[in-house]
């Protein structure tokens, strides 16, 4: 229960205008724009445009400005945005074999088809400070490849042919739940489970993530194959009957191979583990894609032991819009609750000091 307070509105008010001077800053410094933001901030629009569940790219860095940097108040901003936005249909799947590569590696393949494509990466970085940054420098010319990369890269073949690996699970006739518009239930299937995973908190899953690897869910994962590029995104409308190209959208896809041990019914093998997120959200993809294997341990015949294989847990804390509006909330007043709480508090220590003197005069008495 809340209460209102006197002069609450004029306050308020207030506060709205104060945070707007902070937003802004010094009016000495030129604002940043919003192309600004999109290109040079561009992993922070990336991860507001995945657990925003809005692939916009504009919107996204006006929900980075607007939250002055803060990560999940924009996801939260992109997210209020997106209910108001009607809804057309639904698309085709897209076909990531079809991908324009920028990104392209494999852990458990040296010789790719195709090769390895490196791409914009922090990997081979040293991971210190660059202080020419702090100057207008001017980014180094990269040497210009002597062949084009190859316009269709499928995906890896991991194993397929030996048998050695679980197919993958492409029925395409099956009917996709969708998490926006009907109530998350357990046990969920995996459709369902990859869509709250997508919408996740990058660091949940990742500690998540980390922490099967450290032997709480018994993965242990070989990044199978890990790309990023762009892909067409299509429709069917109903008044034409047949798909239509209607965007490209940057996506990042990452599969994990696990092994298994086997069980009563199924031989030991290697599994499957997938994550796929909007724009370059490399890190995330491959938490998810461990989240995703360990969230199958039923499904394989495995126990249930550890939290990354608990379904209920992991689904129902993830969403770091939802964790942060419980939390958050603690901030509001609740003054009747609190005092609630400190008159209850009272009567069980009055009754505890009372239980107190009664066990000491049995003691008086039976030692009389």
């Amino acid at each position: 229960m809340y209460v209102a307070v006197k002069g609450g509105q004029r306050a308020i008010d207030n506060s709205r205008t104060l945070l707007a001077e902070e937003r802004r800053g010094d009016p000495a410094v030129p604002e940043i724009t919003l192309a600004q933001i999109d290109e040079q901030l561009s992993l922070a629009v990336d991860r507001v445009m995945a657990e925003g569940a809005l692939y916009d790219r504009e919107l996204a860095a006006l929900a980075v400005k607007q939250a002055r940097g803060d990560v999940i108040e924009a996801i939260f901003l992109l997210r209020a945005y997106r209910t108001t936005l009607p809804r057309l249909g639904y698309a085709e799947a897209i076909d990531t074999a079809r991908m324009a590569i920028r990104r392209r590696i494999s852990a458990t393949y040296k010789d790719l088809p195709g090769g390895q494509v490196l791409g914009p990466t922090f990997d081979y970085t040293l991971r210190l400070l660059d202080f020419d940054l702090a100057e207008d420098g001017t980014v180094p010319a990269s040497e210009q490849a002597t062949e084009p990369l190859d316009g269709s890269m499928p995906r890896v073949a991991v194993l397929g042919h030996d048998g050695l690996i679980e197919p993958e699970d492409a029925n395409d006739a099956q009917e996709v739940g969708d998490l926006t518009r009907d109530p998350l239930t357990f046990p969920a299937d995996r459709d369902v489970r990859l869509q709250a995973l997508a919408r996740g908190d990058e660091g949940f899953l990742l500690s998540l993530g980390y922490s099967t690897q450290r032997g709480y869910g018994k993965n242990h994962p070989f990044a199978g194959e890990i790309r990023m590029g762009e892909v067409a995104v299509e429709f069917v409308p109903e008044e034409l009957g047949f798909p239509i190209e209607i965007a490209e959208i940057t996506v990042t896809e990452c599969q994990m191979v696990n092994q298994f041990q086997g069980s009563a019914t199924e031989a030991p093998k290697f599994t499957r583990g997938y994550g796929l997120t909007f724009g370059h959200c490399e890190r995330k993809a491959m938490a998810m894609s461990l989240v995703d294997r360990s969230l199958r341990a039923e499904e394989l015949g495995e126990s249930v032991k550890a939290p990354a294989q608990d379904q209920e847990f992991v689904l129902y804390h993830s969403d770091n819009v939802e964790a942060s509006g419980f939390t958050q909330h603690l901030k509001l007043p609740h003054y009747v609750d609190f005092q609630a709480e400190l008159v209850l508090v009272r009567k069980m220590r009055e009754a505890a000091a009372n239980q107190a003197e009664a066990a000491d005069r049995d003691i008086e008495e039976a030692a009389d």
